[in-house]
């Protein structure tokens, strides 16, 4: 097994983000595994100065430690264009599979409806239909550099070719494509999570046409982590409930990087070749919420890892506090939480203990206080 930890260096860790961090160390480790260390600074706009820095200080002050030397995200732009270009050459049964998108984030506002509880919006094609129905338009409007994004085209939702065609209520209703269209394979994608269980996504109507490289030339996170985590080996992938949306497209991205590989394709690095590789096992965490029931941040530096050493907080206090958010109990009868140590806490650890409660963890207001006083 072979886990990892790939924190953003957008500023230093908060409670929710070593919970996090904890659990995919436990995983790994309570099996014998490896664990690597990815720096996810990918968007250098986002990067903090030195928070690379804070965030191994910490990891190791907590005993949080990992195998070979970090791999940043940074430096890994070259395999990021090869696994692209992998892409627009893999046969996905979707044509076509990657194409230049114009549209401003206005734009896709104006024309589609937010999905239903977390306001994500679905793209609703528009220059996917401009690709396929007036092509000599977009090959002029890349003849002038128009600055444009890419776009990888989900199954589903494509449009009927014949104008007699009629709508399969049955397939539509069960597969998520908008009505009137072709209702292809692969559209339904199950996501086998530790913590949530099974669940499926239509990749036409819950994650939609997904952008792999932004205008400004910046790959995407969805495709930057497929190929970081394919080519590193990992097995093993833990991260909060707020991407197991994203897991849906991730495991598109890999079937399309797989086929292309079998192809002969290069993907921007070696594989592990098998089954464990291309398909790993995930884990999605209950967030964590301050408060005043607002999702933890690290721009709120109250409850970050500076603001509790400074506080006289211990190792132990702060990883005992977090294994027992994860739901890990020192003793079955334990309704506080204790002290431990990461070896402790790892010996302790059980995904059957994290799946008991798949509510957000909610901090109370004194929570320094809290863990400096265990």
């Amino acid at each position: 097994m072979i886990g990892r930890l790939a924190p953003t260096p957008s500023g230093r860790m908060h409670l929710g983000n070593i919970m996090a961090m904890m659990a995919a160390w436990m995983s790994a480790r309570s099996q014998g595994g490896r664990v690597l260390l990815r720096i996810e600074d990918l968007d250098r706009a986002r990067v903090v100065r030195d928070a690379d820095r804070w965030i191994m200080d910490d990891l190791e002050w907590l005993g949080i430690d990992w195998d070979a030397d970090p791999v940043y995200q940074s430096d890994r732009d070259g395999l990021y264009g090869k696994a692209l270009k992998a892409v627009e050459s893999a046969d996905s049964g979707v044509d076509p599979g990657v194409y230049p998108c114009w549209c401003s984030r206005s734009d896709i506002r104006a024309a589609s409806a937010p999905q239903e509880g977390d306001g994500f919006v679905v793209y609703p094609g528009t220059c996917r239909r401009l690709a396929m129905e007036h092509p000599d338009e977009v090959r002029a409007r890349l003849r002038t550099r128009a600055q444009h994004s890419l776009r990888l085209a989900m199954p589903g939702s494509i449009p009927r070719t014949t104008p007699d065609a009629t709508p399969d209520a049955t397939s539509d209703a069960t597969s998520g494509a908008m009505p009137g269209c072709v209702d292809p394979p692969r559209d339904v994608v199950d996501v086998h999570d530790r913590v949530f269980g099974d669940v499926r996504y239509s990749l036409s109507r819950d994650v939609g046409d997904s952008v792999i490289r932004r205008a400004d030339g910046v790959f995407s996170y969805q495709l930057a982590v497929v190929v970081d985590d394919l080519t590193m080996g990992v097995t093993d992938v833990v991260r909060g409930r707020d991407l197991l949306r994203s897991t849906a497209l991730q495991m598109e991205i890999r079937r399309r990087l797989e086929a292309a590989f079998h192809a002969g394709a290069d993907i921007g690095g070696p594989v592990t070749d098998g089954a464990p590789a291309w398909n790993p096992r995930y884990a999605h965490l209950p967030l964590v919420d301050g408060s005043g029931g607002r999702r933890l941040a690290k721009r709120e530096r109250s409850l970050d890892m500076g603001a509790l050493r400074a506080a006289g907080a211990t190792p132990d206090q702060v990883v005992g506090y977090c294994a027992w958010l994860l739901g890990i109990r020192a003793e079955e009868t334990s309704d506080r939480p204790v002290p431990l140590s990461c070896a402790q806490a790892c010996r302790l650890f059980s995904w059957k203990d994290v799946a008991a409660s798949l509510d957000d963890r909610m901090l109370p207001k004194d929570v320094v206080e809290v863990i400096r006083h265990l």
